[in-house]
């Protein structure tokens, strides 16, 4: 049962997430920020996964608290439910292409957090939502999942279109990383440890 759910409570933020990697996509996610919730709900269709999400934040403040402690609950959920991570896939990568924009998005479960971002988008509101919070929701993700990522941003103009192609990207290469592999019951490591 690869499985978790939690809860995140704070003075800025109250989450309560769950997710199910061999779900079948099933997804609710409020968080408040109606392009975010368009983007996580992308990204779980693509990973496969079932996703249950509901934020609330300081809004009023800005969206980077909510965007951020969401990365940090799927982060943690993601290590909860893999586990030892024993007869995983481990790596995964997409090259995934919406309209004239064209990301590389490529992973290791690896337990050892870095991200490398490099998407170029204009200083403005996507559907009222801020584009630097992406990079905030990453680096959270990476931190709290012990992942290793990389996206890059190939082409592309429409701003929309890029973040679509990064959360489809991640999504796709999520659903490939988490997979088990049929060939082997082992963690997928010589160590023997993916921590």
């Amino acid at each position: 049962m690869r499985k978790s759910q939690l809860r995140r409570k704070t003075s800025e933020t109250d989450i309560l997430l769950e997710i199910d990697l061999d779900g079948n996509a099933g997804v609710e996610v409020l968080t408040g920020i109606g392009f975010f919730d368009h983007m996580l709900m992308l990204l779980s269709h693509h990973a496969a996964f079932d996703l249950r999400l509901k934020a609330q934040g300081d809004l009023e403040v800005d969206q980077h608290h909510t965007v951020e402690d969401v990365g940090l609950c799927f982060g943690k959920a993601l290590v909860e439910a893999l586990g030892e991570k024993k007869g995983i896939a481990r790596y995964g990568w997409a090259l995934l292409p919406m309209d004239e924009a064209l990301c590389l998005v490529a992973m290791d479960l690896s337990g050892r957090p870095h991200l490398s971002y490099d998407v170029d988008l204009p200083v403005q509101l996507v559907s009222d939502f801020d584009p630097t919070c992406v990079r905030e929701f990453l680096q959270a993700l990476v931190n709290a999942g012990g992942l290793t990522l990389h996206v890059r941003s190939l082409s592309g103009e429409n701003p929309h279109h890029i973040l679509e192609a990064v959360f489809k990207g991640l999504g796709r290469a999520l659903r490939m990383a988490v997979r088990l592999d049929a060939s082997s019951r082992d963690i997928p490591s010589t160590k023997g440890t993916l921590h």
